[in-house]
């Protein structure tokens, strides 16, 4: 089975991006009302987005199984306030489940987290319980930085988080770290907000002590890891010069996806990322869309890399294409199981 470990909703039906305009609106315009959240979306109008992107890229190139979440870039949790949030988080997820259950054997669902600036991530608990008890998700996203570009909320390695994590190990349920649009005009949100998030949030893994008290927790960081892996040698360094533990240590908690795209990017996170930290992504459809004229084929196509890398053992892609994705998502396997997907 090949899994990608990071999809997002990306082709949601119109009238959920019609909600989300007229929530804004009535946040910024207090003599608005706000939209009412009770909207039935009809099977026909999930099939239309999925059935002409993900699904039929999924048929196209060879994966069979997408852990499903919603558009990050949507997240944007520094709008409005907490309730704001939960409200949109709420009618993302629900959606998120309709999907599944359409496509159960080419989901499975991963949850937002309904985050505020300032909101203690311990509020994100109910909605985390809901999606991973009710609605059978395996994993969730976590936004580092809810005020989407300005980082004034605590490390993730601060108690603050740690309400969130304590309720994490008990689900046995992964976290994605990925961040959300950007409303500091200095960062781009894919080609800098991104990378600069997925960077931070190792550097801040390897100054705290959240995996030692938190020694199951896992971790996924995506996008290659950003930074990390071209600048392995400046976190050894770092860690030795912090006398912390040896940056390896990290990889016992710590994972990477392959949303890397092109060929010498793959190539080096592989030679840098031990194989049993390493989970096949693409994120289709996604931050970079189109094909590349040097190649031929499509940027987010990172399976072609893979398969293409002719150093790299039948045991180590059977690892990065599926082992490891039910490894890091606990719960997948047995809700798959339950699905009839596997026997």
């Amino acid at each position: 089975m090949i899994i990608d470990c990071h999809g997002h909703y990306t082709t949601a039906p119109q009238r959920l991006r019609d909600f989300r305009q007229s929530q804004i609106a009535a946040v910024v315009d207090k003599t608005k009302h706000m939209p009412d959240p009770n909207i039935r979306f009809s099977d026909d109008e999930i099939r239309e987005g999925l059935e002409n992107n993900q699904i039929r890229i999924q048929r196209e190139r060879g994966v069979d199984l997408t852990l499903f979440s919603p558009q990050a870039g949507q997240m944007a949790h520094h709008i409005g306030d907490s309730k704001v949030s939960a409200t949109w988080t709420r009618l993302c997820n629900d959606l998120i489940h309709r999907a599944v259950e359409l496509y159960p054997a080419n989901l499975a669902g991963v949850c937002q987290l309904p985050q505020s600036p300032g909101v203690s991530p311990a509020e994100c608990i109910p909605e985390l319980v809901r999606c991973v008890e009710e609605l059978g998700f395996v994993g969730c996203n976590i936004n580092p930085d809810p005020t989407d570009g300005y980082w004034t909320d605590p490390p993730l390695t601060q108690k603050y988080w740690y309400p969130l994590f304590e309720k994490m190990v008990e689900l046995d349920v992964p976290g994605m770290i990925h961040v959300s649009c950007s409303c500091n005009p200095n960062f781009h949100f894919t080609g800098a907000h991104y990378i600069n998030g997925d960077t931070t949030a190792f550097m801040q893994f390897l100054q705290g002590d959240v995996f030692k008290d938190f020694p199951t927790l896992k971790m996924i960081i995506p996008h290659g890891g950003g930074a990390v892996p071209y600048h392995w040698g400046r976190y050894q360094g770092l860690a030795q010069n912090l006398q912390r533990p040896p940056v390896e240590e990290l990889l016992n908690n710590v994972y990477f996806d392959t949303c890397v795209y092109h060929q010498p990017g793959i190539e080096l996170l592989l030679q840098v990322i031990p194989p049993e930290n390493v989970l096949f992504a693409s994120e289709i459809v996604g931050a970079v869309k189109g094909i590349n004229p040097r190649t031929g084929f499509n940027y987010d196509d990172t399976k072609r890399y893979i398969d293409a890398v002719s150093w790299l053992s039948e045991e180590n892609r059977r690892l990065m294409f599926s082992e490891n994705a039910f490894k890091v998502y606990s719960r997948l396997r047995p809700e798959l199981e339950r699905r009839g997907v596997l026997a």
